[in-house]
Formats: C-alpha cells, structure tokens, sequence
C-alpha cells in the first residue's frame, strides 16, 4: 500500500506535496502580468462613475487593488491616466509644448497644424470620435469629458497664453468643428483639401481668438 501524500508549507506560503510539486493556497494571486492594464480598466471605470474632477489616484488605485506609487510608476498623474484610459491622442502637455514651442504671434498656426496633422490619423482619430458619439447620449460621459477638456487642457493653455478661457474655448470649437466637418459630415471640399491649405485659412481666425485682448 502506498504511503499518503503529504503537503508541507512553504516559505511563501504555498503547500509543497511529497513529490516536489507546489501548489498555491487559494487566494487572490500577489501580482498580475498586465497590472497597467488592470490599472486602465479601472480608470475607466472610475472615470465614468466619478467623472474627472472627482476622480482620484488613491481611489482607482484602490479599483485595481494596487499601491498608489504603482499608478504614479506607471503613468504622469491623473491628466496622463485619462488620456490613456480613454485613448485620447492630445495630452495636454503636448498641447502646452506646442504653444511655447515659437512666436507669440504664430501660436494660431501651430495650434491649427497640429491638431489637423494628429486627427489625420485615422488610428488616434476614431477613439476621440467615439467618445464624442457616446457623450451625446450619455450625460455622465460629457460631464466626465467637460471636466477634463475645461480643468486639464483649455484652462492650462488659455494660462500659458494670458487670454480668458473663453478666448481657448472659441479658438478650440472652431478646430474640433471642422475636425467634424472633414471627418463625419464628410462635405467637400473641406474632407479633401490638403492640411496645409487649411491651416492658412484657419491660422488668422485661431490666432485673432487667442490674441490678449488689449
């Protein structure tokens, strides 16, 4: 008759059977293989119940049922988080570089080429549209997307510039209607035209928006 097996703890918990073999305790595992993952889902998910402004690094962390210093490893604070969670393809910092990136007076152009040249990608393009689609029948996903255009981007760049929020707000209705425009509605010959001949037609009217007032 054989001898029984016999399980023995380990040093890391786990129960070692008679033939070397380790078998883990049942539980929860103490790591996952996609834990930026695990940490995005729940972003989203607090995003969407909290929406931005309401929305902390401690609460998602404690989503993912992760360390907070995991979350700031992973990822530039909350703003960089968002943009991720809901693939967005302008951060705000990208938008700020931009600005100070040359002349006072040439800000209009390099704010209508650059959002024109990242919406041109059919890729970085959809997942912003979607959301766009989605806000228009879901109120908690426009206060979530409000919150964020208005806390982390307009006003951090109507700052760098010295304008009135309302200034931003105006230049960037303008960019994103015609983002709309060429895209959506599909009308000619704004869905065709060469990005560069845009952006001279739209530079003057952008920059008159974000000019100081005087």
């Amino acid at each position: 008759m054989s001898e029984p097996v016999v399980s023995t703890p380990s040093a890391n918990g786990s129960a070692q059977d008679g033939a070397g073999a380790v078998r883990r305790r049942p539980g929860r595992r103490p790591g996952s293989a996609d834990t930026r993952g695990q940490i995005l889902a729940a972003a989203r998910e607090t995003f969407a119940e909290k929406g931005f402004d309401r929305a902390t690094i401690r609460g998602i962390a404690r989503q993912a049922g992760v360390d907070p210093a995991l979350v700031h490893h992973y990822f530039a604070g909350k703003e960089g988080m968002f943009v991720e969670a809901m693939e967005l393809p302008i951060a705000p910092e990208s938008i700020v570089s931009t600005v100070l990136a040359g002349p006072r007076e040439e800000v209009g152009e390099r704010l209508a080429r650059f959002i024109l040249t990242i919406t041109s990608d059919d890729g970085a393009r959809q997942p912003l549209l979607a959301l766009v689609r989605t806000a228009m029948t879901n109120d908690q996903m426009v206060v979530m997307i409000r919150e964020f255009m208005t806390q982390a981007l307009l006003a951090r760049v109507a700052e760098v510039l010295g304008v009135p929020p309302i200034r931003m707000e105006a230049a960037f209705a303008q960019l994103f209607g015609v983002v709309l425009v060429r895209y959506v509605l599909k009308l000619e010959p704004l869905a065709s035209v060469d990005i560069e001949e845009l952006v001279e037609l739209l530079a003057p009217t952008i920059q008159r928006y974000l000019d100081a007032p005087s």
